[in-house]
Formats: C-alpha cells, structure tokens, sequence
C-alpha cells in the first residue's frame, strides 16, 4: 500500500507537536495501541527530526513531517525516516524537492488558484489548511465539484464535533487533527489517556465512514 491509499485508509491524521524527542517512542507506543499507526510530527519544534527518527525506527507507524517550509527541512525530513510531507502553503521549491526523494507532498492549498498550481506541480491531493478559518467543509465541498480529480486533507480547526462534515465528502482523503494527541498530554508523557482519545476518534471515524 502506498501512502496516500495508507492514509485514506486510516481516514485520521493525529498532528503532533513534540518539544523533546525522549517522548517519542511512548506515543508512536500510544498511537498504534489506540487503532492509528500514523503521525505528522510537525517541524515548529527543535525536537521534530530526532523524533520521527525515533518513531521512525519502530517501524510500525507511518510518518509525515509536518509545517514543512524549505526543500532543507525536506532533506532533513526524508533522513530522518518521513514518508511523506506536509506544507501549511504550496511551494514548487519543496514539492519537487519531495519528488526527487520520491515522497508524496502535501501541500497547502484553500483556493481555486493555489488547487491549480499544484495540479501543475502533478499532485492531485492537497492539504487544506486551516481548514476552519478557510470555509471549512462546505468550501471543500464547492471545490471539489471543478476538480474533480483533487483529494483534500482538511487541517485545522477540525475535532470530533465537525468531523462528520468532513468525512461526508467524497473528495476528502482523511482529516488532520490535534485532540487525540494534547500537547499538555504528550509532555506529561500521559500515553494511556492519548491511547484512549485516539481509540475514541477512530471509533469515531468508522461510525462516520460513508
């Protein structure tokens, strides 16, 4: 399975923030004991390579770095055991750094024109972020109807109480959100309460698949 079909499958994208790397390997633990063995560790920390290294050598969980901003942090990324990259905009410098390293990118993109120019980079799924600031579902909804070939991993403001909007539609691959996994939470290293959020969200999501 490659990782776009890994993350449609898993339909939820928890978007982690870690401030130090030692507790890395207890919520990739947290994730995959909870039903999703998927993260997009973002780049806003200094501990964000050494932790999706980390993550990355248990080798059951598929990783993305996140807020991704120079084809440089792609490189570092990539090293460090990212299988796939997300950008909060669309650049063509780390898009086509992504497709050199032969990772999938995932861009930022909330309208027509942004939509367009990555359909131009060859993507044909797009981030869209932030979501809940940008439209939020029904905006996903009214572009997808002229690109009809564009996916969309709506992040950002998104949670259990909207989620539903999101999944209904055809167009969305999966959905990026931070409940299940509290930075509060990850910090005071409260795996079990992570593992129970993140099983209630993929609950969530299967009651929720169309």
């Amino acid at each position: 399975m490659d990782t776009l079909a890994a993350l449609k499958e898993a339909r939820l994208v928890p978007v982690v923030v870690l401030d130090d790397a030692k507790d890395a390997d207890g919520l990739a633990g947290a994730l995959v004991a909870g039903g999703l063995p998927v993260a997009e560790v973002t780049f806003r920390t200094a501990a964000a390579a050494d932790s999706i290294r980390t993550m990355a050598a248990r080798g059951d969980i598929l990783l993305g770095a996140g807020t991704v901003l120079t084809p440089a942090q792609v490189d570092e990324a990539v090293a460090a055991g990212a299988n796939y990259i997300v950008s909060p905009g669309l650049s063509r410098a780390v898009v086509e750094r992504c497709a050199e390293h032969g990772v999938l990118a995932l861009p930022g993109a909330v309208t027509a024109t942004e939509i367009q120019g990555a359909l131009e980079l060859g993507l044909s799924t797009v981030k869209f972020f932030p979501a809940g600031t940008a439209g939020g579902a029904a905006a996903i909804s009214a572009l997808a109807a002229p690109f009809g070939g564009v996916s969309f991993v709506p992040t950002g403001g998104v949670g259990p109480k909207n989620l539903h909007e999101y999944l209904a539609i055809p167009a969305v691959a999966a959905v990026g959100g931070s409940w299940m996994v509290p930075r509060d939470k990850v910090k005071a290293g409260d795996f079990a309460t992570i593992t129970e959020l993140t099983a209630q969200a993929v609950a969530l999501a299967k009651e929720l698949r169309p």
